[in-house]
């Protein structure tokens, strides 16, 4: 009789894989901010996410994946939408208006919503004491960082927006579980990215921004941020989170959600002279300790990650699963 195992994964690996999802998805605030400078916000996304989404398609075409059905694609239409559209758009367009630090706070609330629609929502269970002392914490930060006081009024229009991306982002995070996809994970995102960049192409159309771009304004500071967002923020950063869900556990993979913004928040004092007072200061601890508090204390479930920049999706958890569960013993 002989045993199929899993191979271990080696800590350089997995300690490799860990430094890209923390740096790279962290960094990727301010890349948006350098890549919109002088193309326009959707016309950018939409790009991003075209060209990433066809990669990882034709990657996953090519290693065997059966072609998606009609069904697969529907549901990866209603995830786009939420997750790459509302919930990555949303933060390209507010950060016309908001520093990258401040989208990237704002952002990391996610598991703040994910808490509460899984409490409001038919047959949800309740939070415990110390997730709802996380949920407290984590508005308490939010008001300190965009309240009255905070160093100059925030944009508005960019707060909503920013609120409205962490919304779409946990209600996709919820309908992904149950959606009906496709079994490779690569598939499954490559499908989502290309259904949300139709739609953030569509709206860039709509909006005029193709009759505004004049190529020869576009600066090469906004090429290369654009490339760093579709080659390491979509498919490097990607692939180091699959292989962070397959080799270690979903509390320690999901830590990004609280390490990201202070990368956030730091490179964009450190490198854009984005200003940091110790109001900001005072906030980013406590949002990034509330999101602390939710992640380590409440029940793992797939999709609770905290970032719409990086576009986790939850098929890739729930395709992580699975895999584990393939370990089988041969006669």
């Amino acid at each position: 009789m002989t045993t199929e195992r899993s191979v271990e994964p080696s800590s350089t690996k997995l300690l490799s894989a860990f430094a890209a999802v923390y740096l790279i998805w962290g960094s990727t605030y301010l890349a948006i901010v350098y890549a919109i400078e002088t193309i326009p916000p959707f016309t950018m996304a939409a790009t991003r996410f075209l060209l990433a989404g066809g990669t990882l398609y034709l990657w996953a075409r090519l290693r065997g994946a059966p072609r998606p059905r009609p069904v697969h694609w529907r549901s990866a239409l209603i995830i786009g939408a939420l997750l790459v559209f509302f919930g990555n758009g949303f933060v390209v367009w507010a950060e016309q208006y908001v520093t990258s630090g401040q989208a990237s706070l704002l952002v990391s609330a996610v598991p703040l919503w994910t808490v509460l629609f899984e409490w409001v929502s038919p047959g949800g269970e309740r939070p415990t004491r110390p997730v709802l002392a996380g949920v407290a914490l984590g508005f308490v930060g939010l008001i300190l960082l965009v309240g009255p006081g905070a160093g100059g009024p925030m944009h508005l229009g960019g707060v909503l927006a920013l609120l409205w991306a962490c919304i779409a982002w946990t209600i996709g995070s919820r309908y992904a579980r149950r959606a009906p996809l496709p079994d490779s994970s690569v598939l499954t995102n490559g499908i989502e990215m290309l259904a949300g960049g139709v739609l953030l192409l569509a709206v860039s159309l709509v909006r005029g921004e193709w009759g505004e771009l004049e190529l020869a304004a576009v600066s090469a500071q906004s090429v290369l941020a654009l490339f760093y967002l579709t080659v390491f923020g979509s498919l490097v950063a990607f692939s180091a989170y699959n292989y962070v869900l397959k080799h270690s556990t979903p509390t320690r993979a999901s830590t990004y959600a609280y390490v990201n913004p202070v990368v956030a928040v730091f490179l964009g004092w450190l490198i854009a002279d984005e200003p940091l007072s110790p109001r900001t200061l005072l906030a980013a601890a406590i949002i990034v300790g509330s999101v602390a508090l939710l992640t380590l204390r409440a029940r793992p479930r797939p999709g609770g990650g905290a970032s719409t920049e990086g576009s986790a999706s939850p098929a890739r958890m729930r395709g992580s699963r699975r895999r584990k569960k393939r370990v089988r013993r041969a006669a």
